[in-house]
C-alpha cells in the first residue's frame, strides 16, 4: 500500500527562522514523506550488511555467502541518493544521541556511522572497497550505489576536513568517482557548512529539519572545493606539540626552485598537513593557543558557549592582542621581526617576496569566503580595486588563497563585524612563510582551528609551505 505523502504547506515564521538556521531558508515546503524518502536513501539490505561486516572484520577478501545474493542484483534496485551519515554523539550537546537515532530511524542503522566506533578511513578502506568488490562481481545494485552514494557529516569543520581528507585519499588510488559531502551543522564556527548553504547552526526544531536536510542531501547540486598541503619544516631537535591534523613528513620536501641558502639547517625535521579553511600565524594563534591550554588542563571552566567567550576574551585582553602597545615590549611588535612571505601567483613558476605590512600581528591565508563563524574579511572588492591589486574575486575553488593581515584586536573586531575589509597582501598559487627568532623564542600558528606553539630558532629558519593539493574535493551544496 502506498505510503500517505503529506501536503506541501506554507512555512511559519518560526519554522522559517528554523530553515534559514540549517541553510534551506529558500524552501518553501516542509512535506517530506519519510517513507519516501527511505526509499530515496536506504541501500538494499544485503549490501548494508555486507559493508557493515567487512568494517567490523577489517577485511573485505572474503564476504560470506549469506550476506550477497546469488547472482547479484539489478540496478533498478538501487536507491535514487545512497546515502552514509557520520556523527559524533558527543556533538550537539544533550541532543547528540537522539539526533544519531533519528538519522538511523530516517535512513538504517547500518547506514549511520559513530565516529567513536567506525573511523571515516576505516569506512574508505573496508566499507567502499566491500562495495566495490561486490559491484565488480558483476552486481549491478553495488554498483549503481557506489557510482550515487553521497556522504553527510553531523559535526563542525574539523569533522568535516577530517571526512573529506580520507574520502581524498581515493584521488591516489584513482578510485572514482570521489563521494560528494554534506553538512549537519554541530560545531561551533561551521564555516565549511556556512560556505556550502548549510547554515551555521543545526535549528532547535531539529527533528523536522534533519527530514528535510537528508532530502535536500540528496537533491543538492554538488560543488568543488581547494584543498590545501602545508610542510613545516624546522631545524631538528626543535620540540614541538603539533595538533592531530599535523603528521611527521617522511622527506623535506620544501620546493627547490626558491634557494633558502645558509637560513636552511642540513638536518631538519618535518610535518605535514591538509587545511580547507585557513592557516594564520601571530597574535590571533597565540590567543587560541591559550584558550585550548587552559580548556584541556581546566575543562570546568569552559563549559558553554558562553563561559568560552568569556574566557577567550580575557586571554585577548590580557596577552596585549588589544591593548599593549608595540613599542613596550619587543616581543609584542609587528610580524615583521620574524616573518618573510614568498608567493606565486597563478601561471608563474617563479618565487616572488612580498612585504609584510607594517605593525599587523596575525597574518592569514584563507580558502573558503567564511571566516570566524561567518565574518568574510577579505571582503565584496570592486572590480576597479581588483584590477589596480591584480587581484580577482575570491572563491573556493580558484586554485587561489587569499593573504590578509590584522593590526590588532580592535582592528580585527572591525573586519569582523564587516565593517572594514582587513589588509590585503596577495592572492596566490603557492605560499611559504619564513620564521627566524629574535625577540620572540616562539611562534604561534593555527590551522582551521588548531592552534599550536612553534619554536624558533635564531640561528636557522623555520619554513612553512602552502601548496594547492592537485585534485579538488567534493561538496554537496544545501542551496
Amino acid at each position: 500500500m502506498d505510503a500517505p505523502t503529506e501536503k506541501f504547506v506554507a512555512l511559519e515564521a518560526d519554522e522559517t527562522t528554523s530553515m534559514r538556521g540549517c541553510g534551506l531558508a529558500n524552501l518553501t515546503w516542509v512535506g517530506v514523506d519519510k517513507e519516501e524518502l527511505r526509499q530515496r536513501l536506504m541501500m538494499p539490505e544485503y549490501i548494508r550488511l555486507a559493508m557493515r561486516d567487512c568494517i567490523k572484520r577489517k577485511d573485505t577478501t572474503a564476504i560470506p555467502d549469506h550476506l550477497l545474493l546469488p547472482g547479484g542484483a539489478v540496478a533498478d534496485m538501487a536507491p535514487h541518493a545512497p546515502m552514509v551519515v557520520f556523527i559524533n554523539p558527543k556533538s550537539g550537546g544533550r541532543h547528540g544521541p537522539v539526533l544519531k537515532e533519528r538519522l538511523q530511524q530516517l535512513m538504517s542503522e547500518e547506514q549511520v556511522f559513530d565516529l567513536t566506533e567506525v573511523k571515516p578511513n576505516e569506512f574508505v578502506r573496508y566499507g567502499l572497497a566491500c562495495l566495490e568488490k561486490v559491484a565488480g562481481e558483476g552486481d549491478e545494485c553495488a554498483k549503481e550505489c557506489r557510482a550515487r552514494l553521497r556522504v553527510m557529516v553531523a559535526g563542525g569543520d574539523g569533522t568535516v576536513g577530517w571526512v573529506l581528507g580520507c574520502l581524498g585519499e581515493l584521488n591516489k588510488d584513482g578510485t572514482l568517482p570521489i563521494p560528494p559531502v554534506g553538512v549537519i551543522p554541530l560545531g561551533t564556527g561551521n564555516d565549511l557548512s556556512r560556505s556550502f548553504g548549510w547554515g551555521g547552526s543545526f535549528p532547535f526544531a531539529w527533528r523536522i529539519a534533519v527530514k528535510r536536510t537528508l532530502h535536500r542531501a540528496s537533491m543538492g547540486p554538488v560543488a568543488r572545493l581547494d584543498s590545501w598541503k602545508i610542510l613545516v619544516s624546522m631545524p631538528s631537535g626543535e620540540v614541538v606539540n603539533p595538533p592531530y591534523s599535523l603528521k611527521p613528513a617522511a622527506e623535506n620536501e620544501l620546493d627547490q626552485g626558491l634557494d633558502v641558502g645558509v637560513d636552511a639547517p642540513l638536518v631538519a625535521k618535518s610535518y605535514e598537513g591538509v587545511f580547507y579553511n585557513y592557516l594564520s600565524i601571530g597574535m590571533d594563534a597565540q590567543v587560541a593557543y591559550g584558550f585550548h591550554h587552559l580548556r584541556n588542563t581546566k575543562p570546568y571552566l569552559a563549559q558553554g558557549p558562553i563561559s568560552n567567550k568569556l574566557i577567550y576574551s580575557g586571554f585577548s585582553c590580557t596577552q596585549g592582542w588589544f591593548c599593549t602597545p608595540f613599542a613596550r615590549d619587543p616581543g609584542l611588535r609587528g610580524l615583521r621581526n620574524i616573518l618573510k612571505i614568498h608567493i606565486k601567483k597563478v601561471y608563474c613558476s617563479e618565487w616572488e617576496e612580498i612585504a609584510v605590512p607594517k605593525n599587523v600581528r596575525s597574518v592569514v591565508a584563507l580558502n573558503l569566503e567564511s571566516y570566524g563563524s561567518g565574518s568574510h574579511p577579505w571582503g565584496n572588492l570592486k572590480p576597479e580595486y581588483l584590477e589596480k591589486r591584480g587581484f580577482v574575486e575570491a572563491h573556493c575553488d580558484d586554485g587561489l588563497i587569499e593573504i590578509f593581515a590584522f593590526k590588532h584586536g580592535w582592528h580585527a573586531s572591525f573586519v569582523m563585524t564587516e565593517l572594514i575589509s582587513a589588509k590585503h597582501i596577495a592572492q596566490a598559487a603557492a605560499v611559504r612563510f619564513e620564521l627566524r627568532g629574535g625577540d620572540w623564542k616562539d611562534a604561534f600558528l593555527q590551522m582551521d582551528g588548531e592552534p599550536w606553539k612553534q619554536p624558533m630558532s635564531t640561528d636557522y629558519s623555520t619554513f612553512v609551505e602552502i601548496k594547492k593539493v592537485p585534485f579538488q574535493s567534493l561538496m554537496i551544496n544545501g542551496v
